[in-house]
C-alpha cells in the first residue's frame, strides 16, 4: 500500500477517535450538568451538586468502559470462528 494512502487512513482514524472522544466528553458534561446543577446562585457547586456530578461522571465512565469491553469481546468472537 502507498505510504500517502496509509498516512491518510491513519490520519482519518485518529480524527475519528478524537471526534468520538470529544462527543463522549460533551455528552457527559451536558448530561451531568442537566441532572445535577439546580441553581446559579453562587460560583461554585454546592456539596450536593458536587456529589451528584461525581456520581454521574463515575457511572458514565463505568458504563462506557463496560460497553467497550463488551464490544471487544464481540469483535474477538467474530474474528476467531469456533
Amino acid at each position: 500500500m502507498d505510504k500517502d494512502v496509509l498516512g491518510g487512513v491513519d490520519g482519518l482514524s485518529l480524527m475519528l477517535q478524537i471526534r468520538d472522544s470529544l462527543r463522549m466528553y460533551n455528552s457527559l458534561v451536558e448530561r451531568c450538568f442537566r441532572d445535577c446543577v439546580d441553581t446559579f446562585l453562587r460560583k461554585t457547586l454546592g456539596k450536593q451538586e458536587e456529589s451528584c456530578v461525581h456520581g454521574c461522571a463515575e457511572k458514565f465512565m463505568k458504563h462506557s468502559m463496560r460497553v467497550g469491553m463488551r464490544f471487544a469481546e464481540i469483535n474477538q468472537g467474530v474474528a476467531t470462528p469456533d
